[in-house]
């Protein structure tokens, strides 16, 4: 009778085990699936140029993640010269599942991509050669956007100096070098509310900025916490740690501040206002790209502001900052 079963579990688990084989062969054999790149090309207007600049400096930040920011100054603004270089490092220390690095996204590099490919690469996270992004680049937000505003982006960065600089590949740990050509998604464009549709054009202004991704916490590239309650985790070169803040309209949030307070957090960090100082070791740094957020539109602000206010209030208290030891 033991003989008996222990040949059944075996069985079983020999078809387990090809199961696994036949489902981890179609994973990389055939995904990921969103399509091929779309037939278009963009114009490259100035009016689009300029549309793509402020969506890509200030407001998606593709320029936060996608240059060398200086966190030797506080909220690390990004290094001039360096914009679209790439080469920003997301690893297991910020709680993702291997070490990714933002591609360079100068002309060096896409100027042989066509507009189609530039476009599903941040839309739906597939690269010209078909490989799959990890979501760190915040795509299925963008997947979300108008088209347009895509549109402007890609104008924008055809408009960059190229920059030749190299980058190293990305290194999934496992599953997750398997998982992630599960991850893309296909574009879902929806057209941008106008400005006067306050709380809807808000949403739309917060999914572009992919607020939700570093204002929820998140381990081994899964979001643990509540959405926008803060608590994730940035360590820095020092040994300091940084924490999202919660921005939920909860007492421990943003739920006591004015909406002109909210918008005047954001405006004190502007060029005429502002001049980022040296920060020690030890001393209180952030990972916000406040310099970069100054620059957005107050009605944009205000926009944001109004959308945070309908979340659920999450009761959440985060110490932003703990100096090194």
């Amino acid at each position: 009778m033991g003989k008996k079963i222990l040949k059944v579990l075996a069985i079983l688990s020999g078809i387990l085990i090809f199961m696994i084989v036949m489902a981890a062969g179609y994973i990389k054999a055939f995904l990921p699936n969103v399509g091929p790149a779309p037939d278009i090309t963009v114009e490259l207007t100035a009016e689009k140029i300029e549309r793509g600049r402020y969506l890509a400096n200030h407001v998606m930040l593709c320029m936060d993640c996608h240059a060398k920011r200086d966190f030797n100054l506080f909220a690390g603004p990004p290094k001039a010269g360096t914009e679209g270089a790439g080469g920003k490092l997301f690893d297991e220390k910020m709680g993702v599942p291997g070490q990714f690095v933002s591609k360079n996204i100068t002309p060096a590099v896409l100027g042989d991509w066509t507009d189609g490919e530039i476009f599903r690469a941040i839309t739906s996270g597939v690269s010209r050669d078909g490989t799959a992004l990890f979501p760190v680049m915040p795509y299925p937000h963008y997947s979300q956007l108008d088209e347009e505003d895509i549109y402007a982006v890609i104008a924008y960065l055809r408009s960059l100096e190229p920059i030749e600089h190299e980058v190293p590949a990305a290194k999934p740990n496992f599953p997750v070098n398997f998982l992630i050509n599960t991850m893309p998604v296909k574009s879902n464009s929806q057209k941008r509310p106008s400005e006067d549709e306050g709380i809807r054009y808000g949403k739309y202004l917060v999914t572009a900025a992919a607020c939700t991704d570093c204002h929820t916490k998140m381990e081994q590239g899964s979001f643990v916490g509540e959405p926008f309650a803060g608590g994730n985790e940035y360590p820095m070169p020092d040994g300091s740690v940084v924490r999202s803040a919660n921005i939920t309209p909860h007492e421990t949030g943003i739920g006591s501040w004015s909406k002109e307070l909210f918008v005047q957090r954001f405006k004190a960090y502007t060029d005429s206002l502002f001049t980022p100082h040296q920060v020690e070791p030890g001393d209180f740094q952030t990972i916000m790209p406040w310099l970069m957020y100054a620059d957005m539109k107050r009605e944009d602000l205000e926009a944001i502001y109004d959308y945070l206010q309908t979340l659920p209030p999450a009761n959440n208290t985060v110490k932003v900052f703990t100096p090194s030891q």
